[in-house]
């Protein structure tokens, strides 16, 4: 928490301050508007300070909409002064080397540009979150049964369900959404919830009602575990992770935890594989991959893992897995002219990728954490059609 702090006010802070003193100071004497100038920073701060210090352990979940609604506050002042620093400075410094170089114009577009992130941060908080994308995509396998040539697995990830806690009515769209693909098979690559399994209580009738010929199957991700909830035992957070289990099963999901299942269709049969979260550190490592492929030798295989990085850490050198989907990025919420920071972290952090004729997919996610904003990265419905290779 300690460190969000600092990030947020070096993040708040350093261009309050530079505006400030390079504009503010220069344009006005009258102290009522220099004041007047720190109010809305003040004022974010102070509710930052009440909810993360303040408001008792685990904040983020007894207030998630009010976090989240700071954290867009956050961005809304944050983000456009930034940008206006930067273009500022870059006209500070031109004009040092070029004397005769106004900065004027690099102060329009810095206020260009900091009108189009505010209406871009308005866009992806009210909108963008709730702006269901349906991807279609093919992988093709010479060792693809003929009888799955044309069969289709429809994927979604990372609902975090607790942030849609006064919305059932989008998730009832994404439902809708999956059902109308009329994919043979349904799979969710995981972070069914934010925290607590008990996010869950009044979406259990809606998210029954996914429906495909072949059912629909889920794996756990790093946030189902409840690790980024302080329990007060050790047996209040397994019944919390067994609540969710029974909760998947009640809803008629098949949840795989290190384990296999095979699917026939047409007379022939594939295996769809699931392990539990394998993560990078600190993320948790449940995953048994050995134990999962087990008795799928020489089978065509989808294997479903929460992580991407698990990918070429294991599933590549250890196994002959066809085709690994997976989500957990989110593609950190926003995409940009086909670049996102996920980049920064995650070598495989949006579509397919390949290595050979083996592959993963990433799913971007439905849902968010903390922060309910997506531009660009809107929430993804995959639907995955496999194609026999000659």
């Amino acid at each position: 928490m300690h460190r969000i702090t600092l990030l947020l006010a070096i993040f708040l802070l350093i261009p309050d301050v530079y505006i400030y003193l390079v504009h503010i100071v220069k344009k006005t004497q009258n102290i009522r508007i220099r004041l007047s100038y720190w109010m809305p920073t003040l004022l974010l701060s102070a509710i930052y300070v009440y909810y993360m210090y303040l408001s008792g352990d685990n904040a983020l979940s007894n207030h998630t909409h009010s976090i989240g609604r700071l954290a867009v506050g956050i961005m809304l002042f944050a983000v456009p002064k930034t940008l206006f620093m930067l273009c500022s400075l870059v006209g500070l410094l031109v004009n040092f080397i070029i004397r005769r170089c106004p900065r004027l114009p690099f102060n329009i577009i810095g206020l260009l540009l900091a009108a189009i992130s505010f209406g871009n941060i308005i866009y992806g908080a009210l909108f963008g979150i709730k702006q269901f994308e349906v991807k279609q995509v093919e992988y093709s396998s010479r060792h693809l049964p003929a009888a799955f040539n044309g069969y289709r697995i429809a994927q979604i990830s990372d609902i975090h369900i607790g942030s849609w806690e006064k919305d059932p009515a989008s998730i009832q769209k994404l439902v809708d959404i999956v059902n109308a693909q009329k994919a043979d098979l349904i799979v969710f690559t995981g972070d069914l919830v934010n925290q607590q399994s008990h996010e869950l209580d009044g979406f259990q009738k809606i998210l029954s009602q996914l429906q495909a010929p072949d059912g629909v199957y889920s794996v756990l991700g790093n946030h189902d575990y409840g690790t980024y909830y302080r329990w007060p035992t050790a047996d209040d957070e397994k019944q919390n992770l067994n609540y969710l289990i029974e909760q998947q099963k009640a809803m008629g999901w098949k949840l795989l935890n290190n384990e296999h299942a095979i699917i026939r269709h047409n007379g022939d049969s594939i295996a769809l594989i699931g392990v539990e979260n394998d993560g990078e550190p600190p993320f948790p490592q449940h995953a048994d991959l050995p134990h999962a492929i087990k008795g799928t030798e020489g089978m065509f295989s989808v294997l479903l893992s929460h992580n991407p990085t698990h990918w070429r850490r294991e599933v590549l050198p250890k196994s002959n897995i066809e085709l690994m989907l997976s989500g957990h990025t989110h593609a950190m919420q926003m995409i940009l002219f086909g670049h996102s920071l996920a980049t920064l972290k995650y070598p495989e952090w949006k579509g397919m990728y390949y290595e050979g004729e083996r592959a993963l997919y990433v799913n971007i996610g439905i849902g968010y954490v903390g922060l309910p904003f997506r531009f660009g990265a809107w929430p993804e419905i995959t639907v995955i059609e496999l194609k026999q290779k000659e």
